[in-house]
């Protein structure tokens, strides 16, 4: 199932995404992001860097309210982490903003940790595994079982608290009641409905983020509730579970045994630099809490809105937990809390060396030293990024200093093939830029040209003023090459650089061709008059054979000689 996704209106060339996920479970096609179900841990990373809120999360609220419009029981287990997410005055307050909303009962997954806990004692002591990693994370899980397969052994076989509690719960109130998890994680979601091998024991996930929505939209406040007591005995330490080490509290509150080096890792980084030197054969004899979110689930990525501050949420979580064990737990067999993990390790396809190289070629990178490995399109390595490329997860054009060369390419392509003479000179007179023909119209190559000044080749006073008003010269028709050259000019100050684009357009052909074409006219008028002329004299020799026909045959003539002359002038 997929649990996060982006929307494709908003995600455009940005990549962050990419950048920020380290297992590399973000395909982009057709310039949009998308998730790669397969591939994706749901540490939720990616929904928050994305600046443009391009996320969506699959919600279970509706489903929620179904529940209880429907009249089923349902109980609502509640993450310890909500201690230093959600603002009270007392813990009970939360409870009965819970109850109002209509759940049957309000129980702590820390419930289900006491039981987890045990479990990890119970390993301890057996002392049967080599490494023991905690599995309360389901981020961590599916990291171990993708990506890191070979440490898969080294999980604990023991379901999450939540999974325990679910179990307990519909142990405790029959299959029929319906149970509701909520807390800061989103990889919840997957754990619950799409592992099968917990299938069942959480019917829904609530985040804290959609609790605060909920109430807002029920126009409860938290603040103006009574206090009110969960539906379960006080599970104490293993409160401590969503801090970093909290785990490791709860386990060695009471264990003796030395067996084991305890230590604690947070943040997806660490855990894969742990995973790597467990794979390597570097750990030995270690209980290991690993925790994708860095702080622990109390800086989960559905509770940061309210929580800004991991040292905030601690302090507020430790002030509230009893550091003994709970006398007695609630009862449930090994078999019950028991969850097998394995290989499920990511079956990519890799290119061969050659396809890598073709494809580098197609970003202009012939040779390492053309391999930049800027990062920008999100892979550390432009030939991790041919690898994607090559897997369907990335794009050719996602390649910034390509694109950005291909951009600059076009430009110097369009400057280039334009018929007209282009310069761009400075406050200086200074030539700053130009095309190839402005280097055949100066006589010198670009290289020289850059280094001379304009007014060393032409008449600069069109242009010394628009530097001085800034306004613009607009097809002024100029002399050059001493009078062989007719030039129609354009001159365009340019604000930013301080500098004028100077747009010389050679109409000396047109300017003869005009020429030519006005003689040819003349040369008719000439002939025009003769043909006049010709006539008035036949027109005197029979005058009186003709009379007003003569006068007419003039004015005719005349006539079409003034039409021809005011032709021209236009």
């Amino acid at each position: 199932m997929k649990v996060i996704d982006f929307k494709d209106a908003k995600c455009r060339h940005c990549y962050k995404c990419v950048r920020h996920c380290m297992v590399k479970a973000i395909a982009i096609e057709n310039e949009q992001a998308h998730i790669l179900t397969d591939h994706c841990i749901n540490c939720g990373k990616c929904l928050e860097v994305c600046p443009q809120n391009a996320k969506t999360f699959a919600s279970d609220m509706e489903r929620v309210k179904g529940y209880l419009r429907q009249g089923f029981k349902t109980v609502i287990s509640i993450a310890p982490s909500y201690l230093g997410v959600l603002e009270f005055d007392r813990p009970g307050q939360v409870v009965d903003a819970l109850l109002k909303l209509g759940f049957y009962e309000v129980r702590e997954t820390a419930e289900g940790a006491a039981l987890v806990t045990n479990e990890y004692k119970r390993l301890i002591r057996e002392n049967k595994m080599k490494n023991i990693i905690t599995t309360c994370c389901p981020s961590v899980n599916d990291l171990v079982e993708k990506y890191y397969p070979e440490c898969a052994p080294s999980l604990a076989p023991v379901v999450s608290p939540m999974i325990a509690h679910g179990r307990y719960i519909k142990k405790l109130y029959g299959n029929d009641v319906k149970v509701v998890f909520l807390g800061p994680c989103i990889a919840k979601k997957q754990e619950a409905i799409g592992d099968s091998r917990v299938f069942g024991a959480i019917d829904a996930i609530l985040t804290f983020e959609e609790l605060a929505l909920w109430l807002e939209e029920a126009r409860i406040d938290i603040h103006s509730c009574e206090e009110k007591q969960m539906g379960n005995p006080d599970p104490e330490v293993n409160r401590m579970y969503p801090i970093s080490g909290g785990v490791i509290q709860s386990v060695v509150a009471e264990q003796e045994s030395d067996t084991y080096q305890k230590v604690y890792v947070d943040g997806l980084a660490n855990c894969m630099e742990m995973l790597e030197a467990l794979r390597k054969g570097e750990l030995e004899d270690c209980f290991i809490e690993a925790n994708v979110c860095e702080g622990g689930c109390a800086k989960g990525p559905a509770s940061a809105r309210w929580n800004t501050s991991y040292v905030k949420a601690k302090i507020k979580i430790d002030r509230e937990v009893a550091h003994t064990f709970p006398k007695k737990l609630p009862d449930m067999s090994m078999q019950e809390l028991e969850k097998k993990f394995g290989n499920r390790e990511i079956k990519d396809v890799y290119p061969m060396e050659d396809e890598i190289r073709q494809i580098l070629k197609s970003t202009g990178k012939y040779s390492a030293s053309d391999e930049l490995n800027c990062g920008a399109c999100g892979y550390a390595t432009c030939r991790e990024k041919a690898v994607a490329v090559f897997q369907g997860r990335a794009e050719l054009s996602m390649c910034m200093p390509h694109a950005l060369t291909q951009a600059e390419s076009m430009s110097n392509v369009v400057m280039d093939v334009t018929p007209s003479i282009i310069f761009i000179i400075d406050s200086e007179m200074r030539i700053r830029e130009c095309n190839k023909k402005g280097e055949e119209f100066l006589g010198v190559g670009k290289e020289e040209a850059l280094q001379r000044y304009i007014f060393e080749f032409i008449e600069v006073g069109d242009i010394e003023e628009t530097l001085r008003t800034r306004q613009p010269v607009l097809h002024k028709k100029c002399q050059a090459d001493h009078g062989k050259m007719t030039l129609e000019e354009t001159i365009v100050y340019i604000k930013n650089l301080d500098s004028v684009l100077v747009i010389y357009q050679d109409i000396t052909k047109e300017e003869k061709m005009k020429e030519q074409h006005l003689k040819l006219r003349i040369e008719t008028l000439e002939m025009a008059q003769k043909v006049i002329d010709k006539q008035m004299m036949v027109a005197q020799e029979i005058a009186g054979l003709l009379g007003e026909t003569t006068a007419e045959t003039k004015v005719t003539l005349t006539k079409l000689r003034d039409s021809v002359l005011d032709e021209e002038e236009v």
